[in-house]
């Protein structure tokens, strides 16, 4: 029910922000594809979807992995290019959790749950999901929902907006902190929100088939987790916030007939994602070596051969057999020396090895290739620190965040380099950005409290920091008002 909850708290956290109409409109639902401009500006969306985004970074299990973080936004990018209404930059990212589901919120956001990578057979079965997500947001039903429901409890709003988190984190706890602090009202927004399905259905099929994707995945995929899931008494979070009667299956069927039969093969970074995800997130340590040997020993494609051999050399990396694990990825390397999936790898063995400038050379190399790649950056910055080569870490962090200015790994690693560097003044405001970025706004100036006691003499050091104090109270008082 995630998505039917988001967009319940929507319609009644924000409510007052919806424009006064008439009584006799009030009632009135926009017409199908209306931009909705009379309940949310724009700009407003994008402001409550980054609140939001930063609830969401302290309490649901958001997967901070370069690699998979990386893979889901290409993969959005590519659908939202062939997009119409796209208003602003979407925002991709992975929830840990095996659940499958897939979720939608204001601004853009769009969160996908590793479960839904796992389950899907094919890459255009996992794209045909999140085109159906990227429809939901640039149709805008969820500003649209906003103009069908402008009065709500405050309480209600409290209530619901933890609920909505903790639902994130753990489904079952969450979904109860919901219905106690929803009850009536809510069976009337699902059902509002159950009748922008068939909407996103259409324009996310056409957008699926406009970036290459196999059209007919959306119909297959959907119908295949009905009939999968039909007489359980507990469907999995997509089957819940995306009903799925029959009427509406055979009208996907009937849609994706229209579309010539596309025969698209998997990427290579697909299959890579998911052996990913299986070897460090899903599978217990205690399976993960047997399952990618048997996997690699019943292997018949190019592509299943090399995503079973990295998925094996992962898990043989944990369990610290790391022999085997390098053999794997040297020989994965030379065929293809500047994969990411295959150079991230490597780093993690020849630092696990001590094997730091072995790394750091070969990181560099890439580096000047692929200038601010979110990947090369995070592993040499972290190979550098683990080299005691502070200030060269330091410096491609801070490169980083200038065009990534809300990236929460980069500024826990900036943390720990000044941490080990004995640069008291700056870990203290890196620290401070990683509180920020998770709406812990207290925090936040408490260590830029503790910064400006490191200030010395430095008058432009002690403006900065009351600067950014200032700042960070105008943000708290923003997140108060809404």
């Amino acid at each position: 029910m995630i998505r039917a909850v988001l967009l319940c708290l929507s319609c009644m956290a924000f409510s007052n922000m919806a424009q006064v109409r008439s009584d006799s409109d009030r009632n009135t639902l926009p017409e199908i594809g209306v931009v909705a401009s009379s309940a949310i500006s724009i700009d407003k969306e994008m402001l409550i979807g980054e609140v939001i985004m930063r609830q969401l970074r302290a309490q649901a299990p958001i997967i901070n992995d370069p690699l998979i973080e990386e893979y889901i936004q290409d993969l959005g990018n590519r659908l939202v290019a062939q997009a119409d209404n796209a208003k602003f930059p979407f925002r991709f990212f992975p929830i840990n959790s095996n659940s499958i589901n897939a979720f939608a919120f204001y601004g853009g956001h769009i969160g996908v749950h590793t479960g839904l990578i796992v389950t899907a057979d094919n890459e255009s079965e996992l794209a045909s999901v999140v085109a159906h997500e990227i429809a939901h947001v640039t149709q805008r039903h969820i500003a649209r929902s906003l103009e069908a429901r402008q009065n709500a409890s405050p309480l209600q709003v409290v209530s619901m907006l933890g609920g909505i988190l903790l639902a994130l984190a753990n489904p079952e706890a969450g979904m109860a902190a919901i219905s106690a602090g929803q009850a009536a009202g809510q069976q009337a927004m699902i059902n509002y929100t159950r009748s922008n399905e068939k909407e996103a259905d259409r324009v996310g099929i056409e957008i699926l088939a406009r970036a290459g994707f196999e059209p007919q995945a959306s119909a297959s995929f959907f119908g295949k987790l009905a009939a999968q899931f039909r007489y359980v008494s507990k469907p999995p979070a997509f089957l819940m916030t995306h009903p799925l009667p029959e009427s509406r299956v055979a009208d996907m069927k009937a849609r994706v007939a229209n579309y010539a039969t596309i025969n698209r093969p998997d990427s290579l970074a697909f299959q890579l994602v998911k052996a990913r995800i299986q070897a460090r997130y899903s599978l217990d340590s205690k399976q993960r070596v047997r399952y990618f040997r048997d996997w690699l020993s019943n292997a018949s494609t190019e592509v299943e051969i090399k995503s079973s051999q990295y998925g094996l050399a992962l898990s043989l990396l944990a369990e610290e057999e790391y022999a085997e694990a390098a053999s794997l990825i040297e020989n994965l390397m030379q065929q293809d020396s500047e994969n990411l999936f295959y150079v991230d790898t490597f780093t993690d063995i020849a630092l696990a090895t001590g094997q730091h400038e072995r790394a750091i050379k070969r990181l560099s190399a890439l580096l000047k290739l692929q200038p601010r790649n979110r990947v090369l950056v995070l592993n040499l910055a972290n190979a550098l620190i683990q080299n005691k080569e502070y200030g060269r870490a330091v410096s491609h962090l801070k490169d980083y965040l200038l065009v990534n200015p809300n990236h929460l790994l980069s500024y826990q690693m900036l943390t720990d380099a000044y941490g080990e560097s004995g640069q008291r003044l700056e870990m203290h405001q890196a620290r401070a950005e990683v509180y920020a970025l998770n709406s812990a706004y207290t925090r936040a100036v408490d260590e830029l409290k503790t910064a400006y006691n490191f200030t010395e003499n430095s008058v432009i050091d002690k403006q900065r920091i009351l600067a950014r104090i200032e700042q960070m109270r105008e943000a708290e008082n923003r997140l108060k008002k809404l």
